[in-house]
């Protein structure tokens, strides 16, 4: 039993470090509400919440060998196939990937490419 709560809380540990990391200092007040209010909802195919709109960065993407590769603080990532959301529209127009940084490396929780449905 001990061993199955353990193995909660650490499953757990990624989505509580995202988001205690979440946060809107006022960077964006001129979203229109409807973008905000996509932000809020995204949901990475596991059914953890993608975060908020602070964490959702614009990008760039490549597809090699088919898969997503997106850069991050200058390094070129691939997407993991379970970060990839095709199911909630994008209405900002370009691609957008949540991540965090944990344990010095960064790990992609959501992304959404530019041309989603």
């Amino acid at each position: 039993m001990r061993r199955l709560a353990l193995f909660a809380l650490l499953a757990a540990m990624p989505a509580l470090a995202s988001a205690a990391l979440a946060f809107d200092n006022g960077q964006y007040d001129n979203v229109a509400p409807d973008i905000r209010a996509w932000f809020k909802s995204v949901m990475a195919p596991n059914g953890v919440p993608c975060c908020d709109i602070s964490d959702g960065h614009r990008t760039e993407y490549d597809v090699r060998g088919g898969s997503y590769w997106v850069p991050i603080e200058g390094e070129w990532m691939a997407v993991p196939e379970r970060a990839i959301i095709r199911d909630r529209g994008n209405p900002v127009g370009h691609a957008v990937v949540w991540y965090v940084h944990h344990r010095g490396a960064i790990i992609i929780s959501c992304f959404v490419p530019a041309d989603a449905v």
